[in-house]
């Protein structure tokens, strides 16, 4: 058991150290840093409103039975992955991974469309 803990330390250091040489080799650009800094803490706030609005985009196309089912599991499925993705550029903002600090999820913003990139409004 002591030896799967310390190979498993290893196997963690090494990754980690990995990584941070490889997003090290690109400079960090402060703009770019600070907008995925943004990016991130918004998407953190905003993570639950995926609730509501993957109840109403179900309800429209399959019913209100539909909509307060399967789609409030969608919601609380896209709103977990839109947090954790919020979370994830909140704290490596510093670092251009993706590589020119790209989102990471899409769209962008809980408020904005998958079809168009335009703000979500309906």
């Amino acid at each position: 058991m002591n030896r799967l803990l310390v190979a498993g330390g290893l196997v963690a250091a090494v990754l980690v150290l990995g990584g941070a040489t490889t997003v090290s080799a690109e400079p960090m650009e402060a703009g770019k840093a600070f907008t995925k800094l943004t990016r991130g803490f918004v998407n953190i706030i905003t993570g639950w409103v995926e609730i509501p609005k993957r109840i109403q985009e179900t309800s429209e196309t399959s019913g209100a039975a539909a909509g307060f089912t399967w789609g409030l599991l969608r919601g609380i499925g896209h709103g977990f992955i839109r947090t954790a993705a919020g979370f994830y550029e909140f704290f490596t903002f510093p670092f251009p991974a993706p590589p020119g600090y790209e989102p990471v999820i899409q769209p962008t913003y809980v408020f904005t469309s998958e079809e168009s990139g335009s703000s979500y409004s309906k």
